[in-house]
């Protein structure tokens, strides 16, 4: 499809409600219009309207996000912003800390179901003044439904191409001082060949989620609560020959089980209290495991313990009103790894780590015209050096429709427990002198808000020092190493949304970027691996009496990839995704609907080697009950 068409489409189409609040964007949760940085909501409406399964089908959307997945839904799935690499992207499910120490300090979002979701936010941009390690390219947060008042249940099921079924169910329940919400899905799949070519065994998925939520409100003006979730995701893959090494048709198959808790106390719940004062603790239990038609073959497990406390004053100085805010936090992990001759090697390790953080936020509104955002943070490691973290913001009002912003941030991401301590000792080996990886960051735009819809234009420039990536000198040994020099991530980014009539919104977005990563062969530059230059997307969704429609198109120019069959480099296809659903309310209380998947039946791939489904088609029922 011409890239043309999708300019025009941002040109003519325009942003996000301007009554979105953002959580993540500050310590404290912030109304858009007071963002200094480029942000995106994907709220309960678009979910359902799409329908999509799983989360990273919707996170494809932004602007500045690229997506590169291995084959099948499933299976290893990496998500980079703005040309940044997949462990620079913070997770927060529910406030839970989802990056993965025991995967890279990566995100699994293969295994981030949709179910119950209510809302997904994008932050972009350098943000570990405020929440640290891995937040250079920016954060993701996803929440699922606060219990409200009285009682609401809703139900799925689905079936459709290759095999693929899920089910669903969420039920909140609650009155103005106490509620629960829970959400149970599960989704499976024949899948399809990665390995490609149509002969091959088909590599299929089956994921489980449970999450639950209770709140708690005691005298109005504090409130308890307690989040838990569990996720186990079995993928089967094609790996490896084991006497060649190259890409094969195999039985190779992973489970990764995760166990996350989450509670809290706060103090002062209005946006107007002078003071509020609230503690958090956390835990993160994560297990990834292999296994060659099904004998094991190698694992990872890690846990993550994290406590926090925050103080925050709010005071007016004459037509000016000002937020200190004061977090204090302590982390501490542990990373095992377990691995037999069967996998060619044997691993048995264990290392632990931790850290102190102090993180000071000040927001100022100067009257109606200016609103500024500065924080800094220091963390302070106990396996390297030390870091320290600013960003700083200003939006400026030039009247009720137009705001130009501009941002200054820095970002940080620590070395993997792999880079440090290595994984396989005849191949990959630790190297224990790793420092973090640091970024700096500049971001300047301007936005016009109507009462239907709004536009935004963001340029953005990032370096990356200290990059973390692997040395291949000695192969076969190989370890990590930090490069010299910086690596370049620019760009701009168009966005927009329109509602040109009742129940109908339009969104669009184009993305041009420039992502550059430091050659470990000398001292030049490369394009960075699986960043599409030129990207765009147009998603719509329609509610209007029983009908209710979604759709979205997704343009993904070439990339550079890497086959490593051949140690060569190679260039990926540009391709276009396009996904529709249509539902029909067949009573208030039972929904009838369809959903096509790639319907053009789309030939492409994100990694070299792994080829990806082509067109689904599906069909289901949904029941909703309640208030």
């Amino acid at each position: 499809m011409p890239l043309s068409l999708f300019l025009a489409a941002a040109a003519a189409v325009t942003g996000a409600p301007d009554g979105d609040i953002l959580v993540t964007a500050a310590l404290e949760p912030v109304p858009t219009r007071d963002v200094a940085a480029s942000a995106t909501v994907i709220d309960e409406t678009r979910i359902d309207a799409l329908g999509q399964p799983f989360a990273l089908d919707l996170i494809r959307l932004v602007p500045g996000v690229s997506v590169a997945t291995n084959g099948a839904r499933g299976s290893l799935s990496q998500i980079r912003i703005r040309g940044a690499e997949a462990n620079h992207t913070l997770l927060f499910i529910d406030g839970i800390a989802f990056n993965d120490p025991a995967a890279g300090n990566e995100a699994r979002f293969e295994t981030l179901s949709a179910a119950g979701l209510q809302s997904i936010e994008i932050v972009r941009g350098p943000q570990s003044a405020l929440w640290g390690s891995e937040a250079i390219g920016g954060v993701i947060a996803v929440s699922t439904p606060e219990p409200g008042i009285g009682t609401r249940l809703a139900a799925i099921g689905e079936y459709g191409s290759r095999n693929f079924a899920q089910a669903s169910a969420a039920l909140a329940s609650g009155s103005e001082n106490a509620g629960i919400s829970a959400t149970a899905g599960w989704a499976r799949s024949d899948g399809n060949d990665i390995f490609g070519g149509g002969t091959g065994d088909l590599d299929g998925f089956e994921n489980i989620t449970l999450s639950v939520k209770g709140v708690v409100r005691p005298g109005g003006d504090g409130e308890l609560g307690v989040v838990g979730r569990y996720v186990r995701a079995d993928s089967e893959f094609d790996g490896s020959d084991p006497v060649t090494f190259l890409r094969a048709d195999s039985k190779d198959s992973g489970r990764i089980e995760t166990w996350a808790l989450r509670a809290w106390g706060r103090l002062g719940l209005g946006d107007d209290a002078p003071w509020s004062v609230s503690m958090d603790a956390q835990y993160v239990d994560s297990s990834n495991g292999n296994f060659d038609a099904d004998i094991f073959s190698n694992a990872t497990h890690a846990q993550r313990v994290r406590v926090s406390g925050q103080l925050v004053h709010r005071f007016a100085m004459g037509p000016t009103r000002h937020s200190l805010i004061v977090q204090g936090e302590r982390e501490d992990e542990e990373f095992a790894t377990q691995g037999y001759a069967a996998s060619f090697f044997v691993s048995d390790q264990h290392a632990t780590r931790g850290r102190n953080s102090i993180v000071s936020e000040w927001r100022g509104e100067w009257g109606d015209l200016v609103s500024t955002d500065i924080a800094v943070r220091h963390d302070a490691f106990n396996r390297f050096a030390d870091a320290t973290s600013l960003r700083g913001g200003v939006l400026i009002h030039v009247n009720e429709a137009i705001g130009i912003f501009a941002n200054y941030g820095e970002g940080i991401a620590q070395p993997t427990f792999f880079d440090l301590y290595g994984f396989d000792p005849d191949n990959f080996i630790g190297n224990p002198n790793l420092q973090p990886e640091k970024s700096r960051g500049y971001e300047a735009g301007i936005r016009w808000t109507a009462s239907s819809a709004n536009l935004q234009l963001a340029a953005f420039r990032n370096h990356l020092r200290d990059e973390i990536a692997t040395d291949f000198s000695a192969y076969p040994l190989t370890t990590s190493v930090n490069l010299p020099g910086k690596s370049l991530r620019e760009g701009i980014e168009i966005s927009g949304e329109v509602q040109p009539l009742k129940g109908l919104r339009l969104s669009a977005n184009y993305t041009y970027l420039n992502s550059r990563t430091r050659s470990t062969a000398g001292s030049g530059t490369l394009p960075a691996l699986r960043r599409p230059k030129h990207s765009a997307n147009l998603a719509f969704d329609y509610s209007r009496g029983p009908l209710t429609m979604g759709g979205a198109i997704s343009y993904v120019g070439k990339r550079r990839d890497t086959d490593f069959d051949i140690f060569s480099d190679v260039t990926l296809d540009s391709y276009v995704l396009t996904s529709a659903r249509v539902a029909y309310a067949i009573t208030p209380a039972l929904e009838a609907f369809a959903r096509i998947e790639n319907a053009f039946d789309e030939k492409y791939q994100d990694v070299v080697g792994y080829a990806t489904p082509g067109r689904t088609v599906y069909a289901g029922l949904r029941v909703r009950l309640g208030d």
